[in-house]
């Protein structure tokens, strides 16, 4: 019988064991991430809570105007002595099965009332939105009057940045858009909770908005807390009461109630249509 040896070379041997070595460490990181991407939880039911605020001080700066400096700045001055510049206020949404409720919460008692119960610095939505058929149902209280608004929901054009930012302990990314064709927003949202909705109606993007911020304007809204837990049917009902209208006819009713109001009645317009 013919006997036949191989010898490898040592050169060759190296390369072999450092091909062993690399692969099993690749076959090791798959192995890693499989198990994370198995273990992952995506959040698609709970609850919350929001604060908005607002810059007061800069909103006022913004009315004052030759025709009433000589009364307005005094009124400012005197405000800025007793009132703090932000104004906060709280809020919450619930979500579950692609259907999302944004609700106020009773405002604080305070003698913050330089525009009174105007939308400018209150908040008068409570939406209900179903992210399936593409509806929306607001109830907003503009003064003394209440509107149903039932509508399709925004379309948003978001641009998504590579910027990132943590908001209630959530990885986001950065996206930016414009809405009503002058308002620049800036929004932070995280796919981890797994519904495309957010505070107000602001909507759209792979995953659950935490963050908003509309610089040009003053305000934002930022959550401080999310719950996760289950949410009945019966807690994302949408709300039912008030002036059947969609969005057109409120704008129209809107522009027509205010259009003596002077150099306030942008604002404010602005403000009930967010």
């Amino acid at each position: 019988m013919i006997s036949v040896k191989w010898v490898v070379h040592p050169k060759n041997n190296k390369i072999m064991k450092r091909t062993i070595l690399l692969t099993t460490f690749c076959l090791f990181i798959f192995s890693c991430n499989l198990v994370l991407a198995q273990n992952a939880h995506f959040t698609t039911s709970g609850t919350i809570e929001f604060e908005k605020s607002i810059n007061m001080y800069a909103l006022i700066k913004k009315m004052i105007n030759k025709n009433n400096e000589s009364y307005l700045t005094q009124a400012f001055d005197q405000y800025k002595k007793t009132q703090p510049q932000f104004k906060k206020l709280k809020s919450t949404l619930t979500f579950s099965d692609n259907k999302v409720l944004y609700t106020p919460l009773p405002e604080e008692a305070s003698t913050n009332n330089f525009f009174g119960s105007s939308p400018i610095n209150t908040q008068i939505n409570t939406i209900g939105t179903d992210l399936e058929t593409g509806i929306s149902t607001t109830q907003k209280k503009i003064f003394e009057e209440i509107f149903l608004v039932k509508d399709s929901l925004r379309k948003i054009n978001w641009k998504i940045t590579d910027e990132t930012r943590e908001v209630a302990g959530f990885q986001c990314r950065r996206a930016n858009a414009l809405i009503m064709d002058s308002i620049y927003v800036v929004a932070f949202y995280t796919e981890e909770i797994a519904v495309s909705g957010g505070p107000e109606s602001f909507n759209g993007l792979p995953g659950m908005i935490l963050g908003v911020a509309l610089p040009h304007d003053n305000m934002s809204w930022f959550a401080t807390k999310v719950t996760d837990v289950g949410v009945p049917p019966a807690k994302l009902a949408p709300p039912a009461k008030g002036k059947l209208v969609n969005n057109k006819t409120l704008i129209t009713t809107l522009k027509a109630a205010m259009d003596d109001w002077g150099s306030q009645s942008q604002m404010i317009l602005k403000a009930a249509l967010l």
